[in-house]
């Protein structure tokens, strides 16, 4: 090489890589250890806390407002529910005075009732064997016993002639039992007095005698017969 030949120094002007110190044309030996930090202006991220309902104040004026207009509704109507029982009640109680509170009065009629049918069983069944005084005297006795079982219906009290039923105890009163072969057992064959009924309650069981020793009698299917006397 000549002494006209001379070299001339080259700079490399590529500009460094800020990343990595280097220059961008030229490659690092290894990779850097730490991820870049962020630019010094970029807006920083943080995780948002889980949302808390408010709970409210212990002293606050509308919460406890509407408490007691809560528990005002409720004595409310409780105290209306309280009220129409009541009422209720009274009206029930009412139409019960009013059907059966002259019960112990009709029971002490009801003792008119069976003299006047026994009256009429004693005297002649003929007209050939009773004279026209007695025959007048029967038409009026079975008149009056009209009238005071029209006075019973209108006051809700019917009579109870249960003669050829079978016994039920809730309404009869077996007095005595009577041998019959011919009628099947636990019949009423004998009425001693007439039961009486007012608005559905037992007013008065009627006073039977009940038939045994006959043959026993048919039962539906669900059905019992009470033969105690």
């Amino acid at each position: 090489m000549s002494q006209n030949d001379r070299i001339e120094p080259t700079l490399n002007t590529a500009p460094l890589n800020p990343g990595t110190g280097q220059q961008s044309g030229q490659q690092s030996g290894h990779q850097p250890s730490h991820p870049a930090a962020p630019a010094p202006d970029a807006p920083q991220l943080t995780p948002k806390p889980d949302a808390v309902p408010e709970q409210p104040a212990a002293n606050d004026p509308l919460a406890k407002a509407q408490a007691e207009i809560a528990e005002l509704k409720d004595r409310l109507l409780r105290t209306a529910a309280e009220s129409e029982n009541l009422r209720k009640r009274m009206e029930r109680e009412k139409e019960d005075a009013l059907k059966y509170g002259a019960a112990k009065f009709s029971k002490d009629v009801l003792t008119v009732a069976d003299n006047l049918r026994r009256a009429i069983e004693t005297l002649p069944k003929s007209e050939a064997d009773a004279s026209e005084p007695v025959r007048n005297l029967v038409i009026g006795i079975e008149a009056t016993e009209r009238e005071l079982l029209s006075v019973f219906e209108r006051h809700g009290i019917t009579r109870i002639d249960p003669k050829g039923q079978r016994f039920d105890p809730n309404q009869h009163q077996a007095m005595f039992e009577v041998q019959d072969p011919t009628q099947p057992a636990g019949m009423v064959v004998q009425v001693i007095a007439a039961g009486y009924m007012q608005h559905g309650r037992l007013l008065r069981a009627a006073m039977v005698g009940v038939s045994k020793g006959g043959p026993a009698p048919e039962i539906q299917p669900g059905q019992s017969i009470n033969t105690k006397a």
